[in-house]
């Protein structure tokens, strides 16, 4: 069996969760089957790279990827795979393209929904319509579809109630737990500038209205003096969004002491660093089908404090290996409140941080390994096959 992999993101050009669950799958099923990588940009190892024409390049920013995935579904073509496996509304048209053109199954990994993230508008402008579009008539026709927690396979249910219940297959994201582990190496906060006899909280993710960073720096007004907040924030949606979350973060750092930013892509050895030395992790997401991030933080033995949505509850076991949060992200006032007394009340009982973030690294390491993952991907793609026959 050969699996063409279609995917946006691919290393280095990495900045979210579906780029690290697609590195991750490919190492792994590898080990399975016959499978090549089709991303975007230049050639690099691992993959065959494709980029947005000269004469699209100021276009509107949909009909580059459009292009990039005509290119995919040509190298598609000619690579005599037995299946295509797309990753985000980004390469779903190449997957659908080269499924009805070749004759091969379709498999889309649901990484989120574009429906429920009306926020991409402010990205994509009228483009939003145009990847709402590709999503929904890739998902009517896919062979099969992986949906990342059984969170978003509810969603993928109530957005789309024309897909046959029986084409949707929950394979939860995983972590890499010998590569992903506690470190003791503390240099990366030091140069940052962080105290170590401090206690500190860790956000990591992109600057988009989904990840709710607004909301933790809302919140962050009110923590505990001693507590310092390390935010490592990049690749903003829109350059306005960047704008205000940086002027944001700046008035925060004029109120109080220790907060810490960083506006660019860390290196894995010193996210390592970050995470390990926290005493919590805060994801205060709006929306998370999943959230490896939070599944980083826990390999790395740290306690997690996250929103109650998607798949987040399935992930961090709230009480035993992290904290959920009980108020709706949508009550701003509300949710800031909670996550501030939330906050303070583990960082005052640093013992319970402790403790749950080694239940975290257990649950990790016994729940969430990549091979078995992979394996059961390629149950889905052999189902897939033998359903077209």
């Amino acid at each position: 069996m050969r699996a063409s992999v279609l995917t946006r993101e691919w290393p280095p050009d990495v900045y979210g969760g579906a780029g690290v669950h697609v590195e991750q799958l490919v190492v792994h099923l590898a080990a399975l089957v016959d499978v090549d990588v089709q991303t975007f940009g230049v050639n690099r190892e691992g993959a065959l790279g494709h980029q947005v024409p000269a004469n699209l390049r100021n276009a509107v920013s949909v009909l580059g990827v459009l292009a990039v995935d005509l290119q995919m579904c040509a190298a598609i073509e000619h690579s005599g795979a037995d299946i295509v496996h797309s990753h985000t509304w980004y390469t779903n048209f190449a997957g659908d393209l080269a499924s009805r053109l070749m004759g091969v199954p379709h498999v889309i990994t649901a990484h989120s929904l574009e429906p429920l993230r009306p926020w991409k508008a402010e990205q994509l402008g009228d483009g939003y319509r145009v990847s709402q579009w590709i999503e929904q008539s890739a998902y009517a026709q896919a062979a099969a579809i992986i949906a990342v927690s059984e969170g978003m396979a509810r969603d993928i249910a109530a957005v789309y109630p024309q897909v046959d219940p029986l084409r949707v297959h929950v394979v939860h994201n995983g972590i890499d737990t010998v590569a992903v582990r506690p470190t003791a190496d503390a240099t990366a906060l030091t140069q940052l500038g962080v105290d170590p006899h401090r206690p500190y909280v860790l956000f990591v993710g992109r600057i988009t209205r989904q990840k709710g960073i607004e909301l933790l720096l809302a919140a962050a007004a009110h923590f505990d003096p001693a507590v310092q907040v390390v935010l490592i924030a990049a690749t903003p949606d829109t350059p306005e969004l960047g704008d205000s979350v940086g002027r944001t973060i700046e008035r925060l750092q004029r109120a109080r002491s220790g907060v810490f930013w960083v506006g660019e892509q860390v290196s894995r050895p010193d996210l390592l660093q970050f995470f390990s030395h926290a005493t919590a992790f805060i994801c205060p997401s709006i929306y998370e089908p999943l959230g490896i991030v939070n599944l980083e933080a826990m390999a790395c033995g740290t306690a997690v404090i996250a929103s109650r949505v998607g798949g987040i509850p399935e992930v961090v076991a709230d009480g035993r290996t992290g904290i959920l949060l009980r108020s709706d992200p949508a009550a701003m006032d509300e949710y800031a409140a909670e996550l501030a007394t939330t906050v303070n009340d583990l960082i005052a009982d640093p013992q319970r941080a402790h403790r749950l973030g080694v239940a975290g690294r257990q649950r990790a390491v016994a729940d969430f390994g990549w091979a078995a993952i992979a394996a059961r991907t390629v149950d889905v793609y052999r189902s897939a096959l033998e359903a077209a026959g």
